[in-house]
């Protein structure tokens, strides 16, 4: 009888799974996306006679992507050249997927009132709900005040139904694509970028695409020789814009292994990573990102005494006491960028290297 139950779960699992990717990618398969042209990033003077851009990334409350939104906080902050606002939908605590809290400097409603000129840039990550209303009208807010604005991964779904992609080229994750050209006909969507610009508006791959483009900001602001610098120092070696999408897909080894670990919840482990102030975010989104898409496992970060950890560059990340029956990870690897890499070798040794390879899909990283 147990047996029998699990196998249900399974084919539900795999059913839905099977749907959804299908659904996902279907229209690409007639509407192939290729075009080689990017245009150079290139900004404008800061706004008002500002000495540094103000960086705003946003955040909804309710659902905003890990990496998405730390990776680039901690590689801008990292730069010294900008001056970096985190800007969330309300007051509170935002719940990033699918690992981690933390807490935004400002309401956007804050962020208007001290700057009513708006933002110079904004990065706009995956949102839980990407039409999310406030986010969408405070996008097109900071769009008519000429911000460029950078979607990363399915911030792109956002950017796009806010009606700020209209006329653009753009890109988008791999799995996004063919629901992004059914949606939204009057983009020109492109395949093997990790990211395009098109005048005030770029656009990016999937998740792992953040690093690389937030490079690219800083080499804009600061120039090249500043952005290969800070690239060493994170650890980051490839930081151009060429991408092989056909890399990725849909094959059904993926859909069975991701249907088996969404089903086994019995086997679904607790891991925990103690941290303490002055981690690295980066290495900590990298890690959190990869550990928590395996479907085996709950990522968790621990600290016994506080609740609030102040990160290298100045997030504030929740943590909770942890649990003696949890699994604890190793330390964070350094240089920071690496911890993908680490991640994924530590999966594919606890879980195999199906797992392993469906995560590094799901975060379109080539691995």
């Amino acid at each position: 009888m147990r047996n029998s139950a699990a196998s249900r779960s399974l084919g539900t699992a795999l059913l839905v799974l099977a749907t959804v990717f299908a659904g996902g990618c279907s229209a690409e398969r007639t509407s192939p996306l290729t075009s080689p042209h990017h245009e150079a990033l290139e900004l404008a003077p800061p706004k008002g006679g500002r000495e540094r851009h103000v960086v705003a990334i946003m955040a909804a409350n309710e659902g905003t992507e890990t990496t998405d939104f730390m990776v680039p906080f901690g590689v801008l902050e990292a730069s010294g050249h900008m001056e970096v606002v985190t800007v969330s939908t309300r007051p509170g605590a935002v719940e990033l997927h699918p690992a981690l809290k933390v807490w935004a400097e400002q309401t956007m409603a804050e962020f208007d009132a001290q700057r009513p000129e708006g933002a110079d840039i904004v990065i706009v990550p995956a949102l839980h709900h990407h039409d999310d209303p406030r986010a969408v009208r405070w996008l097109q807010q900071q769009a008519q005040s000429g911000a460029l604005l950078v979607g990363i991964c399915d911030g792109v779904l956002t950017l796009a139904h806010a009606g700020l992609l209209q006329d653009k080229m753009a890109t988008g994750h791999w799995f996004s694509l063919g629901k992004l050209n059914r949606r939204y006909r009057d983009t020109t969507w492109v395949r093997d970028r990790r990211y395009v610009v098109d005048g005030q508006r770029v656009t990016t791959t999937g998740v792992s695409a953040s690093l690389p483009v937030s490079l690219a900001l800083v080499e804009a602001v600061a120039g090249t020789p500043e952005a290969e610098r800070l690239a060493l120092t994170l650890g980051v070696s490839d930081t151009g814009a060429s991408h092989d999408s056909s890399a990725f897909g849909l094959s059904a080894g993926l859909l069975l292994n991701m249907a088996y670990n969404w089903a086994a919840f019995w086997n679904r482990e607790r891991l925990e990573l103690p941290i303490d102030h002055g981690v690295d975010e980066i290495a900590l989104a990298l890690t959190a990102d990869a550990w928590s898409r395996t479907l085996r496992a709950s990522f968790t970060a621990t600290h016994d005494s506080e609740t609030l950890i102040r990160t290298k560059r100045g997030l504030l990340v929740e943590a909770v006491p942890g649990h003696a029956g949890a699994e604890l990870l190793e330390p964070l690897t350094e240089p920071p960028a690496a911890a993908l890499e680490q991640a994924l070798a530590d999966i594919q040794q606890r879980y195999g290297m199906r797992t392993a390879t469906t995560v590094a899909a799901q975060l379109e990283y080539v691995w």
